[in-house]
């Protein structure tokens, strides 16, 4: 199956055993989240008119022809025949540098550049040799602590102490004050990869003691990479415009293919899981999509009918619902099950009831929050967040990824989807968190129920500046229990780990100034322009 890399290689704030309900009424009263689609008759039935509100979303700035011109240079003829051979030369010529450095420093100082410049990927053997070598101890590393660890605690804020002190001191832009301003204002390990890796180019690139053929080389791989990137997003837009959804639901529904398609890059970049990411992006479409049914379109009964159709995969369930929503349903059933044939192909396993679990999940935590909103109850913090770390959807997202980008399935990982392991936990609660700071305002005003910040604020009668301060030191306790999690041991593969560290940094990267996904021809319009439209210029040529 093409991209499925061989395997590579938290957290329970409110745990709750999901259990199966037995009827729609019970529905109401569980926790967790699904989407389903149906192959049901189109023909609606005759319904009494029901007021639909809009969430005036803005149509999307990225059109199918867009995503069908993309060809940059280093289009993928380009790379067969030229930058594959320029790249093994480079290649070879930076693993021999593994070789050369000799003591501590000159192997951590290497290994930095190489995973901040983007091509460490390539050298996995090399860095795990070089490390193995390392006797660490705890200065320098307080982003990736873990809970108790103090002593890293005061590290951090003795450094940010003196680093916002060395801002004030010099205030004329410099490569190093460039460099302490980024540190501040979103720490190295909670940044999105792919961004960082442009970023971090552009400043090695302009420091004395750099490398011209590491630089060379990952300006070669940036392009590279750029190139399977572009020709994911053409296959993902070929399939959301034969799909027509964002056409039918258009009148209340965001049409993000792009933006939801620049989320598989920060779950997983690398090139040889473009299988993943075209998946990827499937499913975050599908759930922007019935996402929106849930908060704008859908009558509370719908929703209840459309959650029993989900948690049935039943066809049947949806003859009674408006249009749209029987279409929703088909969406997502045939989706779903092309991508449960594909994997039973390739691979022998049945994923069907892993995914159409966390489908449901999704669906009924979407429908405790619909239940909310029409009864006009405010949830407690922990009622709140007992039930978003599911409806913000990482679960399932992490689901496919398993599936998607795992040959060697194993039962004793498929048991830790039964309730969700920390790890999955730890990524949900953080991509939760980091879109509440960013989308609660908007949301609210479109007409929502109250997010983290309005349920600390009605618990505690604190200020939305108090409130917004406590969920970030809750995301910075939370980033704790999955570094714990990263480094114990764990039945998943090395690329599920790192997808879900990558998830919870795509989070943090587009709610970083706000709603960068419902709203995106702000910084998010920027960030597709760098990662999937504008190549690295200058790149030296083959001799």
């Amino acid at each position: 199956m093409e991209g499925i890399a061989l395997p590579h290689h938290m957290f329970s704030l409110c745990p709750f055993k999901l259990m199966q309900p037995a009827t729609t009424s019970q529905l109401l009263h569980k926790k967790s989240r699904s989407t389903y689609i149906v192959h049901a008759s189109l023909a609606s039935s005759p319904v009494v008119p029901i007021p639909r509100r809009s969430g005036n979303y803005q149509p999307t700035i990225w059109n199918h022809d867009f995503a069908q011109s993309l060809k940059s240079d280093t289009n993928m003829v380009i790379i067969e025949k030229v930058y594959t051979k320029m790249a093994e030369k480079h290649r070879d010529e930076v693993r021999a540098m593994f070789d050369k450095a000799v003591g501590t420093l000159s192997k951590l100082e290497l290994i930095d550049v190489v995973q901040r410049i983007g091509v460490a990927y390539h050298f996995e053997k090399e860095i795990k040799s070089a490390l193995d070598t390392i006797t660490f101890n705890e200065e320098g590393a307080s982003f990736l602590a873990l809970e108790g660890e103090e002593i890293l605690d005061e590290a951090q804020d003795f450094t940010r102490r003196h680093l916002k002190e060395f801002i004030k001191e010099n205030v004329n832009p410099s490569l190093l004050s460039k460099q302490v301003r980024h540190a501040l204002e979103l720490p190295l390990h909670w940044r999105m990869a792919r961004l960082e890796t442009r970023w971090f180019i552009d400043v090695y690139e302009k420091k004395k003691d750099m490398n011209q053929q590491l630089l060379e080389f990952a300006k070669l791989d940036f392009n590279m990479v750029q190139a399977t990137h572009q020709e994911d997003l053409k296959y993902a837009s070929r399939w959301w415009r034969e799909l027509k959804l964002g056409e039918i639901t258009m009148s209340f529904a965001r049409d993000r293919l792009v933006e939801n398609f620049l989320w598989t890059i920060g779950v997983i970049y690398e090139p040889q899981f473009a299988y993943c990411r075209r998946q990827l992006a499937k499913i975050n479409c599908l759930i922007t999509t019935i996402d929106d049914v849930y908060d704008v379109y859908g009558s509370l009964k719908e929703l209840e009918l459309f959650t029993d159709a989900v948690e049935r995969w039943d066809i049947k369930r949806v003859e009674k619902l408006p249009r749209c929503m029987k279409i929703c349903f088909l969406a997502l059933y045939n989706t779903t099950n092309q991508m449960v044939y594909d994997i039973l192909r390739e691979q022998g396993v049945d994923m069907s009831p892993y995914l159409k679990k966390a489908w449901a999940d999704l669906c009924k935590a979407y429908l405790v929050e619909a239940e909310w909103y029409y009864n006009g109850y405010k949830p407690t913090l922990e009622e709140y967040l007992n039930n978003a770390w599911i409806s913000i959807s990482a679960p399932l997202i992490l689901v496919g990824v398993y599936f998607f980008v795992t040959r060697n399935i194993t039962k004793e990982a498929l048991d830790e989807f039964e309730n969700y392991t920390d790890l999955i936990r730890c990524s949900s609660m953080i991509v939760r968190l980091a879109d509440d700071i960013g989308t609660s305002k908007d949301e609210l005003e479109r007409g929502d129920v109250p997010k983290s910040i309005q349920c600390y604020m009605h618990d505690t009668g604190a200020s939305e500046e108090t409130a917004r301060e406590h969920i970030q030191e809750l995301i910075g306790k939370t980033w704790k229990k999955m570094n714990k999690e990263c480094i114990a041991y764990s039945p998943f593969p090395q690329s599920f780990i790192s997808a879900a560290l990558g998830l919870a940094r795509m989070a943090q990267c587009m709610y970083q100034y706000g709603d960068g996904h419902g709203a995106p021809d702000r910084e998010t319009k920027d960030r597709v322009n760098t990662l999937l439209i504008e190549s690295i210029q200058n790149v030296e040529e083959l001799d």
